[in-house]
């Protein structure tokens, strides 16, 4: 075993505590540095999104840190999406077929909370607040904070500084990372929906609500106190936009018109509207992850995804597992351990990078398209056949730990024998035979 290096970590957000709490079990000395000021003292601004969707990848690494029964029982287990049509009909898609096959809903700023309350309970974990990070000097392994120009030697550094991280940007002024950053021409905008007036919730908890519109949805994901948090992806700019719809009488006149069901259960519509920020969504690609055995990113920072497919956090956690493994595989060696993590997983960011765009597709409108849901149909029929060969994308992501990039190739697969199937060039036993032949066993 290699001498134990002390470790840095930028940003105590969700990823950064819980990467501490896997290098704490290593027995590793770990400082993490955080802009905020802590979240558990001071109420956070609003701009991030109230409550996440937790799924198999995330639990799993919440399991190793022996999180996750703590946590428990502030998950809300939705089963399905219940779509919303425009006539206020409502009919639900489940997102397995087993019973266990659900997805959590559970709050960002509890989540957050535990886990950092988690790492500083180890005795080799620090965290240090208020520490906003201006320069990195990664040649020297010096850290410069706030501006009275604090410098931080460093030894290894992990940067989970989110989408705009310093760390990343000090890695593209001294190496050729090709950073990218894509942003999409949608918005969001977050509406709570209160209990009733008996303090129930207004409507199905075990469900995540979509109301598909073509060029923008709204979803509703429930909350332990019994309201929702409703999120409009909406259009920037255009005649149906955030840019357009910036009065009392239009919000009103547009959610009449477009969501006439639940109208009545925003008291705070144009309060919440007008009052609560317009987030901005964007991809990061970014090719290398690392310098040298020196620094390496993760999270966000390395992969910020937009929301469409509930796998931000789950991805980021992921990352955490998968360097864990890689430091027990290399015995500590960062430069094996960092080189080969992103060798290795980059792949995996960008496929569910991909996946998440394709998502937004799928969930404003094709979820009420009859060639969708007749291709759902017989993608449910041919894993009860196959069950261990041929298994629904959305399966694959939320429910199993295949790597992304696996996922992708096997999905685009998948759809293509469908399609040729539905469009009736090739007959069922044709299109048994290729499963048979082009996707291998995997459970």
């Amino acid at each position: 075993m290699n001498k134990k290096h002390k470790i840095t970590i930028i940003g105590s957000g969700l990823a950064g505590p819980l990467m501490a709490s896997y290098l704490s079990q290593r027995g590793y000395e770990v400082n993490i540095y955080e802009k905020r000021q802590d979240m558990r003292i001071h109420k956070q601004s609003a701009g991030r999104s109230i409550n996440l969707a937790l799924s198999k990848r995330g639990i799993d690494s919440l399991k190793d840190i022996g999180l996750y029964d703590k946590v428990r029982s502030k998950m809300l287990p939705m089963a399905g999406r219940m779509i919303h049509d425009i006539d206020g009909k409502q009919h639900m898609q489940r997102y397995g077929q087993k019973n266990n096959e659900v997805i959590y809903s559970i709050s960002r700023s509890f989540l957050n909370k535990v886990l950092i309350d988690h790492a500083e309970s180890k005795p080799n974990v620090q965290i240090f607040f208020n520490q906003k990070l201006i320069e990195v000097e990664l040649n020297k392994s010096k850290l410069i904070f706030n501006e009275e120009r604090k410098i931080v030697p460093f030894e290894i550094l992990f940067g989970s500084d989110g989408s705009a991280s310093p760390v990343r940007n000090s890695m593209e002024e001294i190496s050729s990372i090709n950073f990218r950053k894509i942003p999409l021409d949608h918005g969001y905008k977050e509406i709570n929906m209160p209990p009733d007036l008996a303090g129930n919730y207004r409507m199905n908890p075990n469900a995540l609500h979509i109301w598909p519109r073509g060029n923008f949805m709204l979803i509703a994901l429930p909350n332990t106190d019994h309201s929702f948090t409703c999120t409009l992806f909406f259009p920037m700019l255009g005649e149906l936009s955030f840019s357009s719809i910036d009065s009392e009488n239009k919000i009103i006149e547009f959610f009449k018109m477009q969501f006439p069901d639940i109208i009545e259960m925003l008291p705070n519509l144009v309060e919440d509207y007008k009052n609560n920020p317009t987030g901005k969504l964007a991809t990061v690609y970014c090719d290398k992850w690392n310098y040298k055995g020196k620094a390496l990113i993760f999270g966000d920072a390395a992969h910020a995804i937009v929301p469409f497919f509930g796998q931000g956090m789950n991805a980021s956690f992921q990352d955490c597992k998968v360097i864990d493994q890689m430091i027990e595989k290399y015995e500590g060696d960062w430069n094996e351990v960092f080189s080969n993590f992103t060798k290795n997983h980059k792949p995996n960011g960008h496929a569910i990078a991909n996946m998440a765009l394709e998502n937004y597709i799928e969930m404003r409108g094709l979820v009420n398209d009859e060639g969708y849901i007749k291709k759902r149909e017989l993608e449910l029929k041919l894993e009860l056949e196959f069950p261990n060969r041929f298994l629904p994308r959305y399966s694959m992501v939320s429910f199993h730990s295949l790597p992304y990039s696996e996922v992708y190739k096997r999905g685009e697969i998948q759809s293509k024998l469908m399609d040729e199937f539905l469009a009736g060039k090739i007959n069922q036993q044709e299109l048994k035979g290729k499963i048979l032949k082009k996707l291998e066993t995997i459970l």
